[in-house]
């Protein structure tokens, strides 16, 4: 499991399916514990209008044998800057591809999105109960609220 992308030049993936997310080893197997990735710039384009989306997302997953390397995760989230999907298939579609690929214990991921059309989006997806015993903070995003 060498990753192909931390120490060297990477450009930003086509698309999300063209992007490569690598795994090492987790360096504390047999630990329970949680890693949470947040990307509060995410950005997408609306498959209707062409119109740019953005998001909050938030990812928390209890690792098994791997993690995901966090510069080819950049890179696939940096990848949906121009591709064109809703909100609900971005986010469950990171959820899975993620959950397909590391195999981790346990996997959650928040998508908070401003308001397109003047209703903001919030989509949840996770791969079933957290494991026994783990603690799961609150991803703590707001909700919309508009100018104040």
């Amino acid at each position: 499991m060498t990753p192909k992308h931390l120490g060297q030049t990477s450009p930003l993936p086509a698309s999300p399916e063209a992007a490569e997310l690598d795994y090492v080893p987790n360096p504390r197997p047999g630990k329970p514990y949680l890693v949470r990735f947040t990307a509060p710039e995410f950005t997408s384009l609306c498959p209707v209008t062409g119109q740019p989306d953005f998001a909050h997302l938030v990812i928390d997953y209890a690792p098994n044998e791997s993690i995901v390397e966090s510069k080819s995760l950049k890179l696939f989230l940096g990848a949906f800057r121009n591709h064109a999907a809703f909100h609900e298939d971005c986010t469950v579609g990171i959820g899975e591809r993620l959950f397909t690929e590391m195999a981790p214990h346990w996997l959650r991921i928040g998508g908070y999105w401003y308001p397109r059309g003047g209703i903001p989006i919030d989509v949840f997806w996770q791969s079933g109960p957290p494991p026994a015993g783990m603690w799961l903070p609150d991803q703590d995003v707001p909700g919309y609220r508009g100018r104040g």
